[in-house]
């Protein structure tokens, strides 16, 4: 059984081991794929079974590759895999869920507390020596703020969403959530009220909700409009959640007060990305799901995930 990895170096960068992989097979790993289709096509060759991360697996790339019978998604999100195509061919694509909750909750507060008051600014002055040379025992240069009392917006109330409304009740704010699900795990932590009704009472609006045709660019100038003045909006999920263009617009005229984003639509980011340029836009660069902890989760799921596949009994199967 040939076993490829296509983009294993974010995953692996030399901190962990694909021995569980390779004892179920003969293990190609290569750290990036970054030549298209074609080199796409090439590297999988005659493998059964394909690994990917941020490598796209597309119609032509299955078309041309009739042996893969798994593909296996090194994330939680899917959206690089054409999932109807593989689910023609009877290919069973399967992700890892549930591997970085709690550290994609943690990251979403970081950015949020570093909006409330700019850790990284206020040190860089220190190192500079304007505490040194300050005549008060003090000072600061932004506003800080106290999230006491304000309202947390949830978008998605999956494990994610539930963590991060766990940390906004620690902190005594009032939470809200959205879900799309007919059954979103409620636990009483939130109050679940339309998207409009969250978009209009959320002091921040914190998303975390899957990217697919129904929820691309679902922060637009609509959205926006419908927001407080002075909001801030978090994305710690999919960048094409947002349009980028409205969003550098909403902060450059104040309509919005900060925005915090580890993830954008195109992935590194672009120079000519619209948030790069806008006033308050904290980011980080897609770090939300990296700490050592959970990528060795995630690689024990992957490895559990194909020794499922080779029983006869997939798992985690996204497009069953």
């Amino acid at each position: 059984m040939k076993i490829v990895v296509l983009d294993g170096f974010t995953e692996n960068p030399g901190d962990l081991s694909w021995d569980g992989l390779a004892a179920l097979g003969e293990l190609t790993v290569y750290d990036r794929t970054l030549g298209g289709e074609e080199e796409t096509i090439a590297r999988i060759g005659n493998a059964e079974i394909v690994l990917t991360n941020k490598t796209v697996i597309t119609e032509r790339v299955l078309a041309s590759c009739p042996s893969v019978r798994y593909i296996g998604v090194l994330a939680t999100g899917f959206n690089i895999v054409d999932v109807e195509a593989a689910k023609r061919r009877a290919i069973p694509v399967c992700n890892i869920p549930s591997y970085c909750a709690e550290s994609v909750a943690q990251l979403t507060f970081a950015l949020l507390l570093e909006i409330c008051h700019h850790a990284g600014d206020h040190s860089r002055a220190v190192h500079e020596g304007r505490w040194t040379s300050s005549v008060d025992f003090c000072f600061w240069d932004y506003p800080l703020i106290e999230l006491l009392g304000k309202t947390m917006g949830v978008v998605g109330y999956g494990r994610i969403g539930r963590a991060v409304a766990k940390i906004a009740a620690a902190m005594g704010m009032r939470v809200l959530a959205f879900s799309r699900s007919a059954a979103p795990g409620f636990d009483g932590t939130a109050e679940l009220v339309p998207l409009d009704e969250l978009l209009a009472r959320s002091d921040v609006v914190s998303l975390h909700c899957p990217l697919n045709a129904e929820s691309q660019g679902m922060i637009d100038e609509a959205a926006l409009a419908r927001m407080k003045d002075g909001a801030i909006l978090l994305n710690t999920a999919r960048g094409g959640l947002l349009d980028e263009a409205a969003v550098a617009a909403a902060l450059r005229s104040g309509k919005l007060l900060a925005a915090g984003v580890d993830v954008v639509s195109a992935e590194p980011i672009r120079a000519d990305n619209p948030l790069l340029t806008a006033e308050n836009c904290v980011f980080t660069p897609h770090i939300a799901w990296a700490p050592y902890a959970c990528r060795v989760r995630l690689m024990d799921t992957a490895v559990a995930n194909v020794r499922a596949f080779l029983a006869g009994a997939p798992r985690n199967v996204v497009n069953g």
